[in-house]
């Protein structure tokens, strides 16, 4: 394997959290990840915005909360 370089990391980086690389490529950035603290350190910012916005798609608003967004925008409907 051979270094993939920084730039590389960085601009496949996404793919590479969402395993959508080839895996030749998965192992060179793996590689780049494991000896490069600053490339490491945006994949770690990455993963873990990628894991709260995972998180917040599956909970559900409060049915209050729906009720009163529904009935906006039914009233927003009908005005228009």
């Amino acid at each position: 394997m051979t270094d993939c370089g920084c730039e590389k990391a960085r601009r496949d980086l996404e793919e590479y959290l969402r395993n959508e690389i080839c895996t030749t490529e998965h192992s060179d950035i793996k590689e780049h990840l494991d000896g490069c603290p600053g490339c490491r350190d945006e994949a770690l910012v990455a993963q873990t915005l990628t894991d709260v916005l995972a998180r917040a798609c599956k909970e559900t608003a409060p049915e209050e909360l729906r009720d009163q967004v529904l009935a906006k925008l039914r009233a927003a409907h009908a005005t228009a």
